[in-house]
């Protein structure tokens, strides 16, 4: 890709605290998938904390949403992280850690190769996604856009519908 990267937001509600007996399975997985990520082909970075993850991050106002967040070389990379290895026996495995969410949970665009981006950013790319649908600002795994750079931010930026949700998630939250 050269000077170009592919960043990646994901988010979810989780069923439970991350220490309740209905989230044990999920973080027994958390370290070996994340080391699994660390070297895969194609990663670059993902958001972590002092424990190697980012469990404890809570971007939302609800306590029980937690959001992952990664930089790849390509979609073609990511794509077989995500569907091609153990990652996929995780996914498979989603509704029995996570409640169905109503909205969009994931956006992926492209970022200049050296961006690390925020979550406040995500979250906005995110937020993109869901109130506009695939754009080259924010796109999915079934509707990507050509590897370029959109000018960020777009104009007029999103927000939610008065009295609406983003994401399921109360408007004024994002």
């Amino acid at each position: 890709m050269g000077k170009i990267h592919l960043a990646q937001i994901n988010i979810g509600r989780m069923k439970a605290a991350l220490e309740d007996p209905v989230m044990a399975g999920f973080v027994a997985r958390l370290e070996d998938i994340n080391a699994l990520a660390d070297r895969s082909d194609g990663f670059v970075w993902r958001l972590q904390g002092g424990e190697g993850n980012n469990t404890y991050l809570r971007p939302y106002d609800d306590e029980r949403v937690i959001v992952n967040m990664s930089v790849w070389e390509t979609i073609e990379q990511l794509r077989a992280f995500v569907y091609g290895c153990a990652h996929a026996e995780v996914l498979q495995q989603r509704r029995d850690w996570f409640e169905k969410f109503g909205g969009t949970t994931t956006a992926l665009w492209w970022i200049p190769k050296g961006h690390v981006p925020s979550v406040d950013e995500a979250k906005k790319r995110l937020a993109l996604l869901e109130a506009h649908g695939p754009t080259p600002f924010a796109f999915t795994f079934k509707t990507p856009f050509e590897a370029v750079i959109a000018p960020w931010p777009p104009a007029p930026t999103p927000t939610a519908p008065a009295g609406g949700t983003v994401q399921g998630i109360p408007r004024g939250t994002i």
